[in-house]
């Protein structure tokens, strides 16, 4: 039987409706609905781990067991964002090095941009070689709150 939990969580970003799935997240929207039944359990601990990361708390969401549906490109991608520590950046061009497709930084940017768990795997500590702050699909402004609140150079900010 498949057991799946649907809240909002409220952040500094704005609320964030969560669905996850059997223990496993599977989607982060930004701009949620924010209609979601408050009242069901934490059972996951989803909710939890991201309110303390919103806390102070960096490596709260480290640990989130995810589950996520893509392309065996873009689940590489997804992989290789989730090794960026809090605090530090990577470039769309060493994400593609990484990934081994060094030439491919433009599908390592339309991988980044269809993240389905924002925050959780952590799109926003992708920037551009020249240390501008490219994209983001939550939008820049929050881009910059979450690079702020890890304490990224303020140069990005």
């Amino acid at each position: 039987m498949t057991t799946t939990e649907q809240f909002t969580v409220d952040s500094p970003v704005g609320p964030l409706d969560v669905t996850v799935v059997d223990g496993r997240l599977r989607r982060v929207l930004f701009d949620g609905s924010g209609q979601i039944d408050h009242g069901l359990a934490d059972r996951s601990g989803v909710a939890r781990q991201l309110r303390t990361y919103f806390d102070g708390d960096l490596d709260a969401i480290d640990d989130i067991d995810i589950e996520l549906a893509g392309t065996p490109f873009q689940l590489s991608v997804w992989k290789v964002l989730r090794t960026i520590p809090a605090g530090e950046t990577m470039s769309y061009l060493d994400v593609a090095a990484t990934v081994g497709r060094p030439t491919s930084s433009r599908a390592v940017g339309n991988a980044v941009g269809s993240n389905p768990v924002p925050v959780v795997v952590p799109c926003h500590r992708v920037i551009t070689s020249a240390g501008g702050l490219g994209g983001f699909g939550g939008g820049l402004d929050r881009k910059r709150w979450l690079l702020g609140h890890e304490r990224v150079l303020p140069t990005l900010l």
